[in-house]
């Protein structure tokens, strides 16, 4: 079996993504849901340790791209993929790779908030802990702590840690779910519009959380906010879907260039609010 380096607790350090992490590289991707063809030849590098924000109009591919990268496109009934992504120079579609043991290097959070509804704070950030091995709980709560003090939770939440994690306002909830998916510290993070559910206030809290963990992780988010894409990625691209064409990558390169001087009419159209 193909498997991927893991960085989940207690793993050896020969076996860290962290240390040897390079990147993404998407190659000649192409998806499907059923007959209709979603992306198109995807080609593009998400450099390690920067944020790469993914823009383009509603229904052009940027979910499905990124739900290619850590194979939960394929769960969907009907949806199959062509080409190669290259997680640290390992092709994550090879025979015999493991879906969920890529999942837990390649974390998601998703457009709305969803936390466990019948578990507590604690048991939330700590369930993907408790699947994977049998952590002593004196160490179960480091982890745990260091989790939500990732995502500028913990001192909003520590005196509350066995409350229900619903119980916690949206931004809140969404943060809660950001520090379950580093405690099983990944290489990657994938954000899927997180912010398009939640208040000016709790975005911000987020695109601050998300200028931080770029210092530790690789992080691609999808958004709809231009603004946004402008404040805290590194990197962006631009995907468009013709009438007659699957989603396709119009444009990729550093966000001050993207946004300044796109090499791309439609592009600059797009940016401009021309169209989309």
């Amino acid at each position: 079996m193909l498997k991927l380096p893991s960085t989940v607790p207690g793993a050896g350090a020969g076996n860290s993504m962290e240390a040897s992490h390079r990147g993404i590289r998407v190659q000649d991707l192409n998806a499907w849901y059923g007959r209709l063809q979603a992306l198109r030849s995807i080609n593009m590098m998400m450099e390690p340790k920067l944020v790469t924000a993914m823009i383009g109009p509603s229904g052009c591919g940027k979910s499905t791209l990124i739900r290619c990268i850590n194979r939960l496109h394929e769960v969907v009934p009907g949806a199959r993929v062509t080409g190669s992504v290259l997680l640290d120079g390992v092709d994550i579609y090879a025979p015999g790779t493991d879906p969920v043991e890529l999942r837990r290097s390649v974390g998601m959070v998703f457009q709305r908030p969803n936390p466990f509804p019948t578990m507590s704070i604690f048991d939330n950030v700590a369930a993907g802990l408790k699947l994977n091995s049998r952590m002593p709980r004196a160490k179960l709560s480091d982890v745990v702590e260091r989790s939500l003090r990732q995502a500028a939770l913990w001192d909003e939440v520590k005196d509350k840690l066995n409350q229900p994690g619903t119980a916690l306002s949206g931004g809140q909830q969404q943060r809660l779910c950001i520090a379950r998916a580093l405690a099983v510290e990944p290489a990657v993070l994938l954000m899927d519009e997180p912010c398009s559910a939640l208040d000016p206030v709790a975005t911000m809290k987020i695109e601050e959380l998300v200028r931080e963990l770029r210092e530790k992780y690789t992080i691609v988010i999808v958004t709809h906010n231009m603004q946004q894409a402008a404040r805290v990625s590194d990197f962006t691209g631009f995907m468009l879907m013709a009438a007659d064409r699957a989603g396709e990558l119009v444009e990729f390169g550093r966000t001050g260039e993207i946004f300044t001087n796109p090499r791309d009419k439609r592009t600059e159209d797009y940016i401009t609010g021309r169209f989309g």
